[in-house]
């Protein structure tokens, strides 16, 4: 069967490239076409657009390149006619993949669409979208069942494929003298995201305490889809950069400064204690303030149903906060054990599905009996 997929950003990418390997085993024949990144065309097929040339973060930005966007949807349109797939395989990123999803209905193709998009946080209206438009969801969060139940929509909860990655990992023996780190200072990790602008926003704030923590080792985990030469304004004295290490560096980790996004999901799954940090365009912020309707931003939070871990948020997330928060959770022991206590809650709700694994045998099970 012909399969096209849209991932949008470096987490979609790594999970649709899973998403694939599986989709593959499952079918021999299986043909791929896609818009996603770097791990998406390891796995073979053809890749029409990268995804760092989509990335854009905030309301006010999104609207500053409606132009491109609409550039954007019309080739997506037109790749999609032209290579006829069996199914369209949406990723996450609604603003985009929503839009792709009408088309795909409107023209008689299939769509699935694997990691429901963040619409029980804001715009819940767009329910109504996907239950027009998607024929066959598969969410990765356990809540998100219950959610689009409430709406009389019934969708797969496969597992979640961050978790299972995560119980996968085998940490490296190298880590230390590879990336040439001080194996006797404790290393606070700092995951600032993948994107420029969120970069921009975060990574300054969070490496300004550094000075408060002399006796660790500051280390930023860097991403190869964007120019290493791009970090070098961020060096200060005791920084330290790793690229494309991010769960070995959790591994090695004592505490973690993280933005918000599948990162913070990924720390609480290697039971780093972490502060969430946060912060975007003001205006872009009051508008996300009037219409988000969750009580927090974290996943581990929303997972929890409660508050795990601290979210420094807007004008919050500052360096004075940054230094009193992170001093207080490595020096309380009880504060610490109640994070890790939340993080087991979070394990337990995930469970361990293999959920690309469960996603790709339901999605050509779903094909084969269509």
């Amino acid at each position: 069967m012909k399969y096209y997929l849209i991932a949008g950003e470096r987490s979609g990418d790594f999970h649709a490239a899973h998403l694939m390997r599986e989709l593959r085993l499952q079918d021999a024949d299986a043909q791929f076409r896609f818009w996603g990144g770097d791990m998406m065309e390891a796995e073979g097929g053809e890749l029409v657009r990268h995804y760092k040339e989509l990335a854009i973060m905030g309301f006010v930005e999104a609207a500053t390149s409606v132009l491109k966007f609409r550039g954007y949807l019309k080739q997506c349109q037109q790749d999609i006619l032209a290579f006829k797939p069996d199914v369209l395989i949406l990723v996450d990123y609604a603003g985009f993949n929503l839009r792709m999803a009408r088309f795909a209905k409107e023209h008689g193709i299939k769509v699935f669409y694997y990691i429901s998009p963040k619409i029980w946080a804001w715009n819940q209206g767009r329910v109504e979208k996907v239950k027009a438009y998607v024929d066959k969801m598969f969410a990765i969060l356990p809540f998100e069942r219950e959610f689009y139940a409430k709406f009389g929509y019934e969708i797969d909860y496969t597992g979640n494929p961050t978790a299972d990655a995560v119980a996968e990992f085998q940490p490296t023996t190298d880590f230390y003298e590879r990336n040439r780190l001080d194996p006797e200072r404790p290393i606070i990790a700092v995951l600032p995201g993948s994107r420029k602008q969120e970069i921009e926003e975060m990574l300054h704030e969070m490496i300004a305490i550094l000075p408060g923590f002399q006796e660790y080792q500051f280390v930023v985990a860097g991403v190869t889809n964007l120019d290493p030469n791009y970090y070098k304004h961020f060096h200060r004295n005791g920084i330290r950069f790793v690229f494309d290490q991010t769960f070995d560096l959790l591994a090695h980790a004592k505490a973690a400064l993280v933005t918000s996004g599948t990162a913070t999901l990924e720390t609480a799954l290697f039971g780093v204690p972490q502060i969430v940090c946060y912060r975007t365009s003001l205006l872009s912020y009051t508008i996300g303030k009037m219409v988000i309707k969750v009580p927090y931003i974290s996943l581990v939070n929303l997972i929890a149903g409660r508050e795990v871990v601290k979210e420094l948020i807007q004008g919050n997330f500052n360096a004075r906060n940054l230094l009193d928060e992170l001093r207080t959770m490595l020096t309380d022991a009880d504060y610490k054990a109640r994070i890790k206590a939340g993080y087991a809650d979070i394990r337990e709700k995930l469970g361990q599905q293999q959920a690309a694994r469960k996603t790709a045998e339901l999605m050509v099970k779903y094909l084969k009996a269509a």
